[in-house]
Protein backbone atom coordinates (compact mmCIF):
# COMPACT_ATOMS: atom_id res chain seq x y z
CA UNK A 1 0.00 0.00 0.00
CA UNK A 2 0.91 3.46 -0.89
CA UNK A 3 1.71 5.74 2.27
CA UNK A 4 -0.57 8.09 2.02
CA UNK A 5 -2.13 11.32 4.46
CA UNK A 6 -4.91 13.01 5.44
CA UNK A 7 -6.36 15.53 7.12
CA UNK A 8 -8.83 14.32 9.38
CA UNK A 9 -11.28 15.55 12.44
CA UNK A 10 -12.29 18.98 13.85
CA UNK A 11 -9.52 20.82 11.21
CA UNK A 12 -11.97 19.91 8.11
CA UNK A 13 -15.02 20.45 10.23
CA UNK A 14 -14.39 23.75 10.71
CA UNK A 15 -13.43 24.32 7.34
CA UNK A 16 -16.86 23.14 6.65
CA UNK A 17 -18.49 25.45 8.40
CA UNK A 18 -16.66 28.37 7.26
CA UNK A 19 -14.68 28.74 10.94
CA UNK A 20 -11.19 29.43 11.60
CA UNK A 21 -9.26 26.15 11.67
CA UNK A 22 -6.80 26.46 14.93
CA UNK A 23 -5.37 22.93 14.65
CA UNK A 24 -4.79 19.92 11.85
CA UNK A 25 -4.48 16.14 13.02
CA UNK A 26 -3.38 14.45 10.13
CA UNK A 27 -3.95 10.08 9.59
CA UNK A 28 -1.12 8.32 7.94
CA UNK A 29 -2.43 5.06 5.44
CA UNK A 30 0.12 2.92 4.37
CA UNK A 31 2.96 3.25 6.55
CA UNK A 32 4.76 1.50 9.79
CA UNK A 33 6.25 3.17 12.22
CA UNK A 34 9.82 2.58 10.99
CA UNK A 35 8.97 4.54 7.79
CA UNK A 36 7.50 7.44 9.55
CA UNK A 37 10.47 7.65 10.96
CA UNK A 38 12.91 7.36 8.32
CA UNK A 39 11.11 10.08 7.01
CA UNK A 40 12.20 12.35 9.48
CA UNK A 41 8.72 12.32 11.62
CA UNK A 42 9.43 11.99 15.36
CA UNK A 43 7.75 9.64 17.57
CA UNK A 44 5.52 10.95 20.77
CA UNK A 45 2.60 9.10 21.23
CA UNK A 46 2.36 6.80 24.38
CA UNK A 47 -0.95 4.55 23.86
CA UNK A 48 -0.60 4.43 19.94
CA UNK A 49 1.86 5.35 17.49
CA UNK A 50 1.86 9.24 16.75
CA UNK A 51 4.62 11.75 14.90
CA UNK A 52 5.56 15.23 15.07
CA UNK A 53 6.21 16.48 11.56
CA UNK A 54 9.90 17.67 10.99
CA UNK A 55 9.06 20.72 10.22
CA UNK A 56 5.39 21.80 11.29
CA UNK A 57 5.39 19.90 14.55
CA UNK A 58 2.06 18.80 13.30
CA UNK A 59 0.96 15.45 14.33
CA UNK A 60 0.62 12.62 12.13
CA UNK A 61 -0.86 9.20 13.69
CA UNK A 62 -0.95 6.24 11.94
CA UNK A 63 -4.35 4.73 10.67
CA UNK A 64 -5.30 1.81 13.33
CA UNK A 65 -8.26 -0.04 14.89
CA UNK A 66 -9.05 -0.25 18.47
CA UNK A 67 -10.56 -2.98 20.53
CA UNK A 68 -12.77 -2.61 24.03
CA UNK A 69 -11.36 -4.66 26.47
CA UNK A 70 -12.66 -2.98 30.17
CA UNK A 71 -14.95 -0.09 31.18
CA UNK A 72 -14.48 3.39 30.93
CA UNK A 73 -12.04 5.42 28.58
CA UNK A 74 -8.50 3.83 29.49
CA UNK A 75 -9.69 0.03 28.73
CA UNK A 76 -8.73 -0.21 25.31
CA UNK A 77 -5.78 -2.16 22.65
CA UNK A 78 -4.84 -0.62 19.72
CA UNK A 79 -3.94 -2.09 16.64
CA UNK A 80 -1.86 -0.09 13.50
CA UNK A 81 -0.71 -1.43 10.61
CA UNK A 82 0.38 -0.62 7.10
CA UNK A 83 -2.67 -2.27 5.89
CA UNK A 84 -5.53 -0.48 7.94
CA UNK A 85 -7.21 1.49 5.73
CA UNK A 86 -8.62 5.09 6.18
CA UNK A 87 -12.41 3.82 6.05
CA UNK A 88 -11.76 1.66 9.43
CA UNK A 89 -9.65 4.62 11.00
CA UNK A 90 -12.76 6.71 9.98
CA UNK A 91 -15.54 4.52 11.76
CA UNK A 92 -14.07 4.45 15.07
CA UNK A 93 -14.59 8.38 15.33
CA UNK A 94 -16.84 9.45 17.46
CA UNK A 95 -19.53 12.05 15.59
CA UNK A 96 -20.16 11.65 11.56
CA UNK A 97 -18.94 15.48 11.12
CA UNK A 98 -15.48 14.21 12.79
CA UNK A 99 -15.10 11.59 10.54
CA UNK A 100 -13.75 13.54 7.14
CA UNK A 101 -11.31 13.67 5.77
CA UNK A 102 -9.10 15.51 3.28
CA UNK A 103 -6.48 14.01 1.16
CA UNK A 104 -3.44 15.79 -0.46
CA UNK A 105 -4.95 16.80 -3.57
CA UNK A 106 -7.81 18.42 -1.55
CA UNK A 107 -10.24 15.79 -2.20
CA UNK A 108 -12.96 15.03 0.59
CA UNK A 109 -13.28 11.15 1.98
CA UNK A 110 -16.62 11.16 3.74
CA UNK A 111 -17.76 7.61 3.78
CA UNK A 112 -19.77 8.29 6.67
CA UNK A 113 -22.12 11.11 5.56
CA UNK A 114 -20.76 13.45 7.84
CA UNK A 115 -21.05 16.65 5.43
CA UNK A 116 -24.97 15.64 5.08
CA UNK A 117 -25.08 16.09 9.00
CA UNK A 118 -23.15 18.96 8.99
CA UNK A 119 -25.84 21.11 6.40
CA UNK A 120 -28.33 19.69 8.72
CA UNK A 121 -26.76 20.33 11.98
CA UNK A 122 -27.25 16.91 13.40
CA UNK A 123 -25.23 15.36 16.54
CA UNK A 124 -24.65 11.64 14.58
CA UNK A 125 -22.58 8.68 15.94
CA UNK A 126 -20.91 7.33 13.13
CA UNK A 127 -21.05 3.79 14.86
CA UNK A 128 -21.78 1.81 17.83
CA UNK A 129 -17.92 1.94 18.54
CA UNK A 130 -19.22 5.29 20.20
CA UNK A 131 -20.73 3.51 22.90
CA UNK A 132 -17.33 2.24 24.21
CA UNK A 133 -16.15 5.08 25.23
CA UNK A 134 -17.75 7.64 27.66
CA UNK A 135 -15.70 10.43 27.45
CA UNK A 136 -17.69 10.84 24.07
CA UNK A 137 -20.72 11.69 26.05
CA UNK A 138 -18.60 14.83 27.49
CA UNK A 139 -17.03 15.13 24.31
CA UNK A 140 -20.90 15.47 22.27
CA UNK A 141 -21.81 17.64 24.98
CA UNK A 142 -19.16 20.39 24.40
CA UNK A 143 -19.74 19.98 20.70
CA UNK A 144 -23.05 21.22 21.80
CA UNK A 145 -22.21 24.56 23.92
CA UNK A 146 -19.69 25.15 21.06
CA UNK A 147 -22.16 24.59 18.01
CA UNK A 148 -25.52 25.47 19.32
CA UNK A 149 -27.75 25.23 16.64
CA UNK A 150 -26.57 21.55 16.11
CA UNK A 151 -29.27 18.95 17.85
CA UNK A 152 -28.34 15.17 19.12
CA UNK A 153 -30.25 12.70 16.37
CA UNK A 154 -32.51 10.71 18.33
CA UNK A 155 -30.64 7.12 17.71
CA UNK A 156 -27.28 8.85 19.27
CA UNK A 157 -29.05 10.66 22.05
CA UNK A 158 -30.35 6.96 22.48
CA UNK A 159 -27.34 5.34 22.57
CA UNK A 160 -26.24 7.68 25.50
CA UNK A 161 -28.77 6.99 27.73
CA UNK A 162 -27.87 3.17 27.54
CA UNK A 163 -24.42 4.14 27.99
CA UNK A 164 -25.66 5.76 31.03
CA UNK A 165 -27.80 3.09 32.11
CA UNK A 166 -24.97 0.76 31.63
CA UNK A 167 -22.90 2.62 33.96
CA UNK A 168 -20.28 3.69 31.53
CA UNK A 169 -20.37 7.15 32.59
CA UNK A 170 -19.45 6.37 36.36
CA UNK A 171 -16.41 4.75 35.36
CA UNK A 172 -14.59 8.31 34.52
CA UNK A 173 -12.02 9.92 35.91
CA UNK A 174 -12.54 12.89 37.93
CA UNK A 175 -9.63 14.68 35.53
CA UNK A 176 -10.88 13.92 32.64
CA UNK A 177 -14.34 14.71 33.10
CA UNK A 178 -13.22 18.19 34.54
CA UNK A 179 -11.29 18.62 31.44
CA UNK A 180 -14.69 18.24 29.12
CA UNK A 181 -17.13 20.44 31.43
CA UNK A 182 -14.14 23.09 31.83
CA UNK A 183 -13.99 23.23 27.89
CA UNK A 184 -17.96 23.33 27.66
CA UNK A 185 -17.99 26.34 30.31
CA UNK A 186 -15.27 28.29 27.91
CA UNK A 187 -17.48 27.78 24.77
CA UNK A 188 -19.99 30.07 23.46
CA UNK A 189 -23.21 28.75 25.10
CA UNK A 190 -22.52 26.45 28.09
CA UNK A 191 -26.00 26.00 28.54
CA UNK A 192 -26.09 23.63 25.55
CA UNK A 193 -23.90 21.44 27.48
CA UNK A 194 -26.07 21.06 30.43
CA UNK A 195 -29.20 20.51 28.20
CA UNK A 196 -27.17 17.61 26.11
CA UNK A 197 -26.17 15.58 29.29
CA UNK A 198 -29.16 16.15 31.15
CA UNK A 199 -31.57 14.66 27.63
CA UNK A 200 -29.34 11.64 27.88
CA UNK A 201 -29.43 11.25 31.84
CA UNK A 202 -25.63 11.75 32.35
CA UNK A 203 -25.95 14.99 34.53
CA UNK A 204 -27.21 13.30 37.36
CA UNK A 205 -24.06 11.50 37.45
CA UNK A 206 -22.06 14.39 36.44
CA UNK A 207 -22.95 17.24 38.75
CA UNK A 208 -26.30 16.09 40.43
CA UNK A 209 -25.98 18.88 42.26
CA UNK A 210 -27.58 21.46 40.34
CA UNK A 211 -30.24 19.25 39.12
CA UNK A 212 -31.40 19.22 36.01
CA UNK A 213 -29.73 22.40 35.33
CA UNK A 214 -32.65 24.66 33.73
CA UNK A 215 -32.35 27.47 36.49
CA UNK A 216 -28.27 27.93 36.18
CA UNK A 217 -28.60 27.63 32.06
CA UNK A 218 -29.08 31.36 31.66
CA UNK A 219 -26.90 32.48 34.58
CA UNK A 220 -23.76 31.05 32.63
CA UNK A 221 -24.88 32.04 29.71
CA UNK A 222 -23.94 35.19 30.81
CA UNK A 223 -21.36 34.79 31.74
CA UNK A 224 -19.90 33.20 28.64
CA UNK A 225 -21.81 36.51 26.91
CA UNK A 226 -19.32 38.20 29.10
CA UNK A 227 -16.09 36.32 27.71
CA UNK A 228 -15.59 35.68 31.58
CA UNK A 229 -12.65 33.56 32.63
CA UNK A 230 -12.93 29.60 33.44
CA UNK A 231 -13.35 30.74 37.53
CA UNK A 232 -15.73 32.90 37.51
CA UNK A 233 -17.59 30.47 35.17
CA UNK A 234 -17.34 27.85 37.50
CA UNK A 235 -18.63 29.97 39.73
CA UNK A 236 -21.58 31.09 38.19
CA UNK A 237 -22.40 27.58 37.42
CA UNK A 238 -22.53 26.87 41.20
CA UNK A 239 -23.39 30.20 42.25
CA UNK A 240 -27.08 29.21 44.09
CA UNK A 241 -25.79 26.18 46.01
CA UNK A 242 -24.86 25.94 49.50
CA UNK A 243 -21.82 25.72 50.19
CA UNK A 244 -20.94 22.22 51.35
CA UNK A 245 -22.24 21.45 48.07
CA UNK A 246 -19.74 23.61 46.00
CA UNK A 247 -17.21 21.96 48.05
CA UNK A 248 -18.62 18.71 47.69
CA UNK A 249 -18.92 18.96 43.76
CA UNK A 250 -15.30 20.69 43.73
CA UNK A 251 -13.42 17.72 45.44
CA UNK A 252 -15.46 14.97 43.35
CA UNK A 253 -14.24 16.58 40.14
CA UNK A 254 -11.22 17.44 41.19
CA UNK A 255 -11.75 21.33 40.44
CA UNK A 256 -8.70 23.31 40.24
CA UNK A 257 -7.96 25.49 43.12
CA UNK A 258 -8.46 28.84 41.90
CA UNK A 259 -11.94 28.03 40.63
CA UNK A 260 -13.04 26.09 43.65
CA UNK A 261 -12.20 29.24 45.97
CA UNK A 262 -13.56 31.35 44.07
CA UNK A 263 -17.11 29.66 43.54
CA UNK A 264 -17.17 28.47 47.51
CA UNK A 265 -16.50 32.78 48.23
CA UNK A 266 -19.75 33.56 45.59
CA UNK A 267 -21.89 31.00 46.81
CA UNK A 268 -20.87 32.36 50.52
CA UNK A 269 -20.98 36.05 49.78
CA UNK A 270 -22.85 36.25 46.48
CA UNK A 271 -26.21 38.09 49.03
CA UNK A 272 -23.76 40.38 50.28
CA UNK A 273 -22.81 41.55 46.49
CA UNK A 274 -26.19 42.17 45.70
CA UNK A 275 -27.42 44.24 49.00
CA UNK A 276 -23.76 46.27 48.58
CA UNK A 277 -25.66 49.30 47.90
CA UNK A 278 -27.67 48.75 51.38
CA UNK A 279 -24.49 48.32 53.50
CA UNK A 280 -22.57 50.74 55.40
CA UNK A 281 -18.55 51.09 55.86
CA UNK A 282 -18.16 48.65 57.77
CA UNK A 283 -19.99 45.93 56.68
CA UNK A 284 -18.32 46.55 53.41
CA UNK A 285 -15.07 46.43 55.07
CA UNK A 286 -16.20 43.24 56.93
CA UNK A 287 -16.86 41.69 53.31
CA UNK A 288 -13.65 42.37 51.72
CA UNK A 289 -11.96 40.84 55.13
CA UNK A 290 -14.04 38.04 54.85
CA UNK A 291 -12.77 37.69 51.08
CA UNK A 292 -9.68 38.87 51.22
CA UNK A 293 -9.94 41.13 49.36
CA UNK A 294 -6.96 43.38 50.49
CA UNK A 295 -4.09 40.59 49.80
CA UNK A 296 -6.55 39.53 46.42
CA UNK A 297 -8.32 42.02 44.62
CA UNK A 298 -8.49 40.76 41.39
CA UNK A 299 -10.08 37.27 42.57
CA UNK A 300 -12.49 39.91 44.40
CA UNK A 301 -13.54 41.40 41.45
CA UNK A 302 -14.27 37.97 39.88
CA UNK A 303 -16.53 37.33 42.63
CA UNK A 304 -18.52 40.45 41.73
CA UNK A 305 -18.74 39.47 38.53
CA UNK A 306 -19.93 35.92 39.00
CA UNK A 307 -22.51 37.11 41.00
CA UNK A 308 -23.94 39.67 38.41
CA UNK A 309 -24.46 37.06 36.29
CA UNK A 310 -27.43 35.56 38.09
CA UNK A 311 -29.03 39.02 37.64
CA UNK A 312 -31.04 39.50 34.06
CA UNK A 313 -29.51 42.62 32.75
CA UNK A 314 -27.02 44.32 29.81
CA UNK A 315 -22.94 43.90 30.26
CA UNK A 316 -22.82 47.39 32.06
CA UNK A 317 -21.62 47.60 35.15
CA UNK A 318 -23.81 47.03 38.44
CA UNK A 319 -24.06 49.87 40.68
CA UNK A 320 -23.15 47.40 43.04
CA UNK A 321 -20.00 46.12 41.02
CA UNK A 322 -19.19 50.20 40.79
CA UNK A 323 -19.42 50.90 44.48
CA UNK A 324 -17.67 47.91 45.98
CA UNK A 325 -14.57 48.75 43.62
CA UNK A 326 -14.37 52.23 44.95
CA UNK A 327 -14.33 51.05 48.41
CA UNK A 328 -12.27 47.96 48.16
CA UNK A 329 -9.90 50.92 46.65
CA UNK A 330 -10.40 53.33 49.11
CA UNK A 331 -9.59 50.61 51.97
CA UNK A 332 -6.63 49.17 50.38
CA UNK A 333 -5.01 52.53 49.82
CA UNK A 334 -5.12 52.71 53.89
CA UNK A 335 -1.28 52.59 54.92
CA UNK A 336 -1.23 50.02 57.96
CA UNK A 337 2.63 50.14 58.50
CA UNK A 338 2.19 53.98 58.92
CA UNK A 339 -0.28 54.00 61.37
CA UNK A 340 1.62 51.08 63.39
CA UNK A 341 4.38 53.73 62.91
CA UNK A 342 2.46 56.57 63.92
CA UNK A 343 0.24 55.49 66.96
CA UNK A 344 0.97 54.86 70.56
CA UNK A 345 -1.23 52.00 70.99
CA UNK A 346 -0.24 48.78 72.42
CA UNK A 347 0.73 46.17 69.46
CA UNK A 348 -2.65 44.46 69.62
CA UNK A 349 -4.35 47.04 69.25
CA UNK A 350 -2.80 48.21 65.43
CA UNK A 351 -5.26 45.79 63.96
CA UNK A 352 -8.57 47.41 65.19
CA UNK A 353 -7.13 51.26 64.28
CA UNK A 354 -6.29 49.71 60.95
CA UNK A 355 -9.94 48.66 60.40
CA UNK A 356 -11.12 51.72 61.65
CA UNK A 357 -9.06 53.68 59.53
CA UNK A 358 -10.52 51.50 56.24
CA UNK A 359 -13.98 51.97 57.83
CA UNK A 360 -13.49 55.97 57.35
CA UNK A 361 -11.84 55.66 54.10
CA UNK A 362 -14.97 54.18 52.42
CA UNK A 363 -16.84 56.00 54.45
CA UNK A 364 -15.54 58.96 52.64
CA UNK A 365 -14.84 57.85 49.27
CA UNK A 366 -18.26 55.85 48.74
CA UNK A 367 -20.99 58.52 50.66
CA UNK A 368 -22.34 55.26 52.69
CA UNK A 369 -24.15 56.24 55.73
CA UNK A 370 -23.13 55.89 58.98
CA UNK A 371 -22.76 52.31 60.44
CA UNK A 372 -26.51 50.77 61.86
CA UNK A 373 -26.84 49.31 64.76
CA UNK A 374 -29.14 46.35 62.54
CA UNK A 375 -25.96 45.89 60.39
CA UNK A 376 -24.74 42.40 60.28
Amino acid sequence: MVMKTYVVGGAVRDELLGLPVKDHDHVVVGATPEDMVKAGFRPVGKDFPVFLHPQTQEEYALARTERKTAPGYKGFVFHTSSDVTLEEDLVRRDLTINAIARGDDGVLVDPYNGQQDIRDRIFRHVSDAFAEDPVRILRLARFASRYPDFRVAPETNALMKRMVEEGEVDALVPERVWQEIARGLMEQKPSRMLEALRDCCALAHIIPEIGDGLAVAPVIDRAAAQDHELPVRFAALTLALPVPQVEQASKRLKVPTECRDLAVMTARDRSSVDQALELDAAALVSLFERCDGFRKPARFVQMVLAAECAKAGGTAPSPQRALLARALDAARAVNAGEIAQRSAAAPQQIPELVRAARVQAVRAATGVQEERDDQP
